[in-house]
């Protein structure tokens, strides 16, 4: 789902074996033949890449799906991610990989309006993706950073740096160049028809209306998490599996009354040519939130939370990359003016953050004192990247 890597938001401590989401792998080996495999996985390259490779993997494959011809089934592509998600860390809970709880209602009343806000997360982060290509759509996400340190200042009496306020200007800066380019490649290549261009514009307008809708989302399920992670004490995988479980039903009801499931619309939402490379996509999608949960909180155990928060900063580049690379999004100087300007206020604000927390704790957000965790934050990665 925000993805705001870079805000500490709450600790689950479900990392590194402090809680029961999480446990690593024993560092003492049984035998000689394993010392070179816990030497690998105590390598912090690996994980830092692994990290890096699921959360592209991600975006680009649900940018996949979503870019085909008419394809309007959002809800039933949520539900089906879903889905996956669940009866994959199931099976990795029965084969000792993981552990999470078990389903409790009193657990999944409390824990039911959070996951409102994540499905409302994720949907508009779908119907953005849509509509923006991945590098304007990475870009404009760097917006949420700002809701949510403004809602720690209101609602948690945090506090902002000035640092942290410069960052944070050329978050917006970087979005309207990234806005004016867009929207001057679309008049540009298009201007010779005022029809196809009028409706290229507009479909840009719906891509930012719903990239708002998804920042206003996105940090009211970050702000919404914190005070309810408080109140059931979730680690990694808890808040993955309640996350998952409790938004299947919703996904799956909404997905029957509001989409069109008529035969000429599922043609078009599953071509036949294309068929089984878009389920196969979708299942990914699913698979690929499980890998960055669990790359997630590998990076942080053998890392650290600081290191992994400059990794989000410059996971960023790739993934605006990703979209150049794989998909039609157009190559311009302001287009990449505006990717390097939103990969520095990345950059900057994760050295706010540092510096905010390696300092006195007068005047510091709440929660920038602790340790991140893992698998709330890939939750959102996951669904919203």
């Amino acid at each position: 789902m925000a993805d705001d890597k870079k805000t500490d938001d709450y600790d689950t401590r479900g990392i590194g074996g402090a809680g029961k989401g999480y446990e690593p792998p024993m560092n003492t080996p049984r035998s000689g033949g394993s010392a070179p495999i816990i030497a690998a996985t105590n390598n912090p390259v690996f994980p830092i890449l692994s990290y890096c490779a699921s959360s592209i993997l991600m975006t680009v494959t649900n940018k996949y799906v979503l870019s085909g011809f008419g394809f309007n089934l959002n809800f039933f592509l949520l539900a089906v991610q879903s889905i996956v998600c669940v009866v994959a860390i199931q099976m990795c809970k029965s084969s000792g990989i993981i552990t999470y709880r078990d389903f409790n209602s009193d657990e999944a009343r409390k824990w039911f309006p959070v996951s409102l806000l994540l499905i409302g997360t994720i949907y508009t982060s779908t119907k953005a993706l849509q509509f923006l290509s991945i590098p304007v759509y990475t870009i404009f996400k760097n917006l949420t950073i700002i809701l949510i340190a403004y809602g720690e200042v209101l609602w948690f009496g945090g506090s902002v740096t000035g640092m942290a306020l410069f960052s944070f200007g050329l978050m917006v800066l970087s979005s309207v160049i990234a806005a004016w380019a867009d929207i001057q490649h679309a008049l540009q290549n298009y201007g010779h028809s005022e029809t196809e261009a009028s409706a290229k514009v507009s479909t840009l307008n719906a891509g930012y209306m719903w990239m708002m809708f998804n920042c206003i989302c996105s940090a009211a399920y970050v702000l919404g998490m914190r005070k309810r992670i408080k109140l059931t004490n979730f680690k990694d995988f808890d808040t993955m599996f309640y996350n998952n479980v409790l938004s299947i039903p919703i996904l799956l009801v909404s997905s029957l009354l509001l989409e069109n499931w008529s035969s000429a619309n599922i043609e078009i939402n599953f071509p036949p040519m294309q068929r089984n490379r878009i389920i196969l996509a979708m299942i990914f999608s699913g698979l690929s939130s499980v890998f960055i949960s669990y790359t997630s909180a590998w990076c942080v155990r053998v890392t650290s939370s600081t290191t992994y928060s400059m990794v989000g900063a410059l996971n960023k580049l790739p993934i605006a990359l990703s979209g150049l690379i794989f998909f039609d999004a157009p190559i311009t100087l302001p287009s990449v003016s505006a990717i390097g300007v939103g990969f520095v206020s990345g950059i900057v604000y994760a050295l706010a953050k540092v510096k905010q927390s390696s300092g006195p704790k007068a005047g510091i957000l709440p929660t920038t004192s602790q340790p991140m965790s893992a698998s709330s934050q890939s939750a959102r990665d996951s669904f919203k990247s």
